[in-house]
């Protein structure tokens, strides 16, 4: 009775450990929002705000202020895509290296982009996430299968090497596809650096229903990740459909990143880095896990956007290069902490 006692009350700490975490990560949220449509270029006071969202004759500040308001709600959107993505992937794999730019994901979606923009003149944002999407599948099929090979299975680093080999050769073939078209080149590498300035509402539109609906899928699986994390054959002794539950998370995490980086570029590490955090903060629990994730790499992405706009003002510096930055040492830190062994 004491240990079924002990228990409850050890499960009601942690519950109420990880709401208060989730207040945290809302409040910093907030604060990162309005930060990013505070900080700029140009200063702006309180009233700009208000007349530069509702207001129809704006002053060059209030101005400023429409066209931060979307960019912060895409740099959102695409940092809480990008999360969840990063968290079903290491599920799924059960690697803690699992990225979708590590594993060369978001460069597949990106040279199935760049192939639609040359070869089929797309240009809306709706146009380029189903492309995305059937790219960021085929580059992460890819990658698992060769991952896959050899003794041991798909181990943490033969994906990482498969994941690295890909890219580069991913990034060679856009480099083959884009210099044939001028015309196109310029456009496409300002978009391949990852960033979410000229964000609009109609261009959120476009990539929102997307976002949803791989949001819903990887949620509505984080139950049958729980038990993945106990091995594919004790999973199944529990009752899980394994290759179902791998099939539909995976599924969702395409989905999220099709869509992300159809709408910002290839943007790194964020789905490496908000992961690992988050379960130094609230555990491994996918049910909360998920949630967690999609709240810091919202957070994640909106700060390092108003990083890059204050570290180089009055120029800008995008988003991916600076979770680039902040990724690459904490990839280098989870590679030493795991011991990753040799093949």
């Amino acid at each position: 009775m004491t240990a079924a006692t002990d228990r409850a009350s050890g499960t009601a700490r942690s519950t109420r450990l990880r709401f208060a975490w989730l207040l945290v990560v809302l409040a910093a949220l907030l604060v990162a929002a309005i930060a990013s449509v505070v900080i700029g270029a140009r200063g702006v006071t309180a009233a700009d705000v208000l007349a530069g969202v509702g207001g129809a004759d704006r002053t060059l500040a209030q101005a400023a202020v429409a066209q931060r308001v979307p960019r912060t709600v895409l740099a959102a959107l695409v940092g809480a895509a990008l999360g969840i993505a990063g968290a079903v992937m290491q599920g799924v794999t059960r690697n803690p290296l699992a990225d979708p730019g590590i594993l060369g994901v978001n460069l597949g979606a990106s040279l199935a982009i760049a192939t639609g923009m040359v070869s089929f003149g797309l240009v809306s944002a709706a146009s380029h996430v189903w492309v995305a999407i059937l790219g960021a599948a085929v580059a992460a099929v890819f990658v698992y299968t060769v991952g896959s090979l050899g003794h041991g299975g798909p181990t943490p680093l033969k994906l990482a090497l498969a994941g690295a080999v890909t890219s580069a050769a991913l990034a060679a073939l856009i480099n083959a596809v884009v210099l044939a078209r001028n015309d196109v080149a310029s456009t496409f590498r300002s978009w391949q650096v990852g960033g979410v300035g000229g964000a609009s509402f109609d261009r959120i539109g476009q990539v929102l229903p997307f976002l949803l609906v791989g949001l819903v899928i990887c949620l509505l699986t984080a139950r049958g990740l729980n038990s993945l994390a106990l091995g594919d054959d004790l999973a199944a002794g529990l009752g899980e459909r394994v290759a179902l539950i791998r099939a539909l998370s995976s599924l969702g995490a395409v989905v999220l990143c099709g869509a992300a980086t159809a709408a910002a570029g290839p943007i790194a590490f964020v789905g490496l880095v908000i992961p690992h955090l988050c379960r130094l903060l609230i555990g491994v629990d996918h049910r909360w896990l998920l949630p967690f994730s999609a709240l810091g790499g919202a957070v994640l992405l909106t700060v390092a956007d108003v990083v890059g706009r204050l570290v180089a003002r009055p120029e800008e510096i995008d988003v991916g290069i600076i979770t680039a930055l902040v990724g690459a040492p904490f990839f280098i830190w989870i590679v030493r902490r795991q011991k990753v062994r040799a093949l």
